[in-house]
């Protein structure tokens, strides 16, 4: 566990979340979405499971590390109830009660056909499965610029001597040995 970060949110989720941009959408789906499917389709390309969490759950945690995009209309899309598309579903007022909570504002959100919805959640960077029953819980979320203070001195407050740059691409023990610095004696040829 990490302070701050909701124990909902999985190392992979933290990092989905992380490698989204501004205008990057990820999906909040129950468990009656072809997720996996969907998923394939995605930036991401592969489900992204959040077990035990409904969707009002999931979003809450998710919205507590990213904002919404406050530079469109409606940075939610839902899917519509199939045959009635003005009518409403439980799960549509409890995600719009987590959005205008977090956002500390209300959050347009709109209703899109069962196929367009399928097509925009295909476009996403990734896909978020819940363990909600649902039925029409699928959402898609489209992140907002963060606001982030700037970044302080030429160190960027790690001190005279900060760490070398580590990539997630960097082999396994190369990471160990930039994450543990050794002293000459030490080091393994």
């Amino acid at each position: 566990m990490l302070k701050g970060i909701d124990q909902g949110l999985s190392a992979e989720i933290v990092q989905g979340l992380k490698l989204m941009g501004h205008g990057d959408d990820l999906v909040i789906c129950d468990v009656n979405r072809p997720a996996a499917t969907i998923a394939t389709d995605t930036t991401y390309g592969r489900l992204i499971d959040m077990a035990g969490c409904d969707i009002p759950t999931s979003a809450r945690a998710i919205l507590t590390l990213m904002s919404l995009d406050s530079f469109v209309p409606a940075p939610i899309s839902r899917m519509q109830v199939v045959g009635e598309p003005t009518a409403e579903r439980p799960n549509f007022a409890r995600m719009q009660a987590v959005a205008d909570s977090a956002e500390g504002r209300a959050v347009t959100m709109q209703s899109l056909e069962r196929f367009a919805c399928y097509d925009a959640a295909k476009r996403a960077f990734t896909v978020f499965r819940t363990a909600d029953s649902g039925p029409y819980g699928c959402f898609i979320l489209k992140k907002g610029v963060m606001d982030l203070a700037e970044l302080s001195g030429p160190d960027r407050g790690l001190g005279a001597n900060p760490p070398p740059f580590q990539s997630l691409s960097t082999p396994r023990r190369c990471r160990s040995a930039i994450a543990t610095p050794r002293s000459p004696s030490s080091a393994v040829a």
